[in-house]
């Protein structure tokens, strides 16, 4: 895994063979519903995260990879804007390769492990067209709950505990982006309505997962981001505050369908260098 490169080429020969078309600018053109682009009815299986572990290699390809963790709300509201980052996939990666040559992308779908049957999803990490191949078989459940909040804090669980990554023995961090528009899970729930985190990882959990712990394990290895998407007339309340409690003015971004993608690019490009190793992840 891991291993090529991406090239607008690849992106728009995939495409041609989806019926769709590139424009000027390297997007995709034209509009699209949501499952238009994500194909999936179910949980596929190459993202089924149960007893996986994802890794992130050095290689003669790619010596000193940047390993990228992009993590989509897939539930009702979220469509539209994942829909935007699928659209502008090649304009991301093709601005970021002339900056960055070594970064390598794992696509999470994010839902709430209270309520859906398929809370999360992950991908392999991938530096070519598996990406876009990735990102369009996330499984929108469209699901969520009347919690007021989704399980974002899944993506910094996994990150944390079921990837390996060559960059943080080389002292590096890793890259974390979540985006979604309601506000920070409290916890994770050990055990859910329909699909808990015991039953969507396999792991052996003695209780529900605390944010607030599993914030300080998950920044020893990665550098967390969150876009807060504005994409409808009103805004749920508590949101900024709920993350704020965690991330700070850089690191909580609000966004629009307009410049989603050139912040997703800004904030890899700023943070590509990472920063330095300064102790083991425990838990």
């Amino acid at each position: 895994m891991g291993s090529g490169r991406w090239t607008s080429g690849s992106f728009e020969e995939y495409n041609r063979s989806r019926g769709r078309k590139i424009d000027s600018s390297g997007k995709i053109a034209g509009a699209y519903r949501n499952q238009d682009i994500f194909l999936s009815r179910k949980l596929d299986p190459m993202l089924d995260p149960k007893n996986e572990m994802r890794e992130c290699c050095d290689s003669e390809e790619h010596p000193e990879t940047f390993p990228v963790i992009l993590a989509l709300d897939v539930t009702g509201s979220m469509g539209q804007a994942a829909v935007e980052v699928a659209k502008q996939l090649n304009v991301i990666m093709t601005n970021l390769y002339e900056k960055v040559k070594d970064v390598e992308f794992m696509i999470m779908g994010i839902g709430d492990f209270e309520c859906d049957s398929c809370p999360l999803q992950i991908s392999q990490f991938e530096s070519d067209i598996r990406i876009a191949d990735q990102l369009e078989r996330i499984y929108f459940e469209f699901g969520g709950g009347g919690n007021n909040y989704e399980s974002y804090t899944a993506a910094w669980y996994m990150a944390s505990r079921h990837t390996r990554l060559d960059a943080w023995n080389r002292g590096k961090k890793g890259l974390l982006i979540t985006m979604g528009d309601e506000p920070l899970n409290p916890y994770l729930p050990r055990y859910g309505m329909r699909n808990g985190l015991v039953s969507a990882t396999g792991d052996v959990l003695q209780a529900d997962v605390e944010t607030k712990d599993l914030y300080r394990e998950v920044t020893e290895k990665y550098d967390v981001y969150h876009l807060n998407v504005i994409h409808r007339a009103y805004e749920i309340p508590g949101i900024e505050k709920s993350f704020r409690k965690y991330l700070d003015q850089d690191h909580f971004r609000t966004v629009n369908l307009d410049n989603i993608a050139a912040t997703i690019t800004e904030i890899i490009a700023n943070d590509c260098g990472g920063k330095e190793n300064e102790g083991t992840v425990s838990w």
